[in-house]
């Protein structure tokens, strides 16, 4: 009885053992996507705050030009 209740203790470790790994590999999975999403949010950021800043140069330049234009 005891050698059974031995064999059950032990296949019961393996068991939590290997369960704990499968909910910390699924945490890692949903970690690895998060910061997946984080990463692509941010180049779109990136992106827009580009565009933005060359629409700026843009209509600096020709707010620049139209000046000098009308001085003379």
């Amino acid at each position: 009885m005891a050698s059974i209740l031995g064999i059950f203790a032990r296949l019961g470790g393996i068991v939590a053992l290997i369960l704990l790994v499968i909910t910390l590999l699924s945490q890692l999975i949903a970690l690895v996507g998060f910061l997946l999403a984080a990463v692509k949010v941010a180049i779109v950021v990136i992106f827009v705050a580009v565009v933005i800043l060359i629409i700026l140069a843009i209509v600096r330049d020709r707010s620049r030009r139209k000046r000098e234009a009308d001085s003379f």
